[in-house]
């Protein structure tokens, strides 16, 4: 069974690092997907809208020739549910670790709303990933990476990048998230997992996502005391739990 996963923002695919070596021994057959301007290019004519990256996705699940395992971060797991609440044939599976934010009282956190609000994001990409790359990577520690992903994720944040995060907030502002979580319960039609970071703040209350997750018909795995980079602090308890889900669709 291939497993797909899928970063967000302000991300590359190094997001990942220190999450797969743990997967690998038992499961081989791992792929990361990187949405266009996060660590991919960004192509002319594509306008990063939350619809637009759903349909990328649902693109590239469409080249494996069979179901996968897809696993999604920050906004991939928003792009994983849309994706799946679309074309759950796609998947044998999927986990996210944002689906509160498909919830009707979700609230955009503060950075967020910046980059959603017309010449303030603008400015706040051109200042944020213009910025010399030791400054980059003390922002992204700051805000709670591990510093040794921090420094490759780094590298690739770009202007690319700054133009895809205020189109693809700019799209989501609400009520679009709580109209696009209406058809939450679609995603029931495979089998999911929510990750829940409880030191997490951006992607919803515990509460919010605990009930996301009973609409969608997924099982809730916490992970007490780590936030929202959750895979770069403590890969191996992400990894098991990870790995617990998997294996009970293996023997189920």
């Amino acid at each position: 069974m291939t497993i797909v996963f899928v970063h967000g923002n302000p991300e590359t695919a190094a997001v990942w690092d220190r999450l797969l070596p743990e997967l690998k021994r038992t499961r081989p057959r791992l792929v990361c997907l990187s949405p266009p301007g996060f660590g991919a290019p960004l192509p002319a004519g594509f306008g990063a809208t939350v619809t637009d990256y759903r349909d990328w996705l649902i693109g590239e699940l469409t080249r494996f020739g069979e179901p996968v395992d897809l696993v999604g971060h920050d906004w991939g797991g928003g792009h994983v549910l849309n994706a799946v609440m679309s074309r759950p044939d796609l998947v044998r599976s999927w986990v996210s670790d944002s689906i509160g934010v498909f919830e009707p009282d979700y609230v955009w956190h503060e950075l967020a709303q910046r980059w959603q609000t017309p010449g303030v994001g603008e400015a706040d990409v051109a200042s944020r990933f213009g910025a010399p790359l030791n400054e980059r990577i003390a922002t992204l520690t700051d805000r709670g990476m591990h510093e040794a992903v921090a420094a490759q994720v780094a590298r690739g944040q770009d202007e690319a990048m700054g133009r895809a995060v205020v189109a693809l907030y700019a799209s989501a502002a609400q009520p679009v998230m709580a109209e696009l979580g209406r058809n939450l319960e679609r995603a029931s039609q495979r089998p999911g997992l929510t990750l829940l970071a409880t030191d997490d703040h951006a992607v919803g209350t515990v509460e919010q996502r605990h009930r996301a997750a009973r609409r969608a018909g997924a099982t809730v795995e916490p992970l007490d005391g780590l936030g929202h980079w959750w895979m770069t602090h403590d890969p191996a308890r992400g990894a098991r739990a990870l790995t617990r889900f998997w294996a009970s669709l293996d023997h189920g």
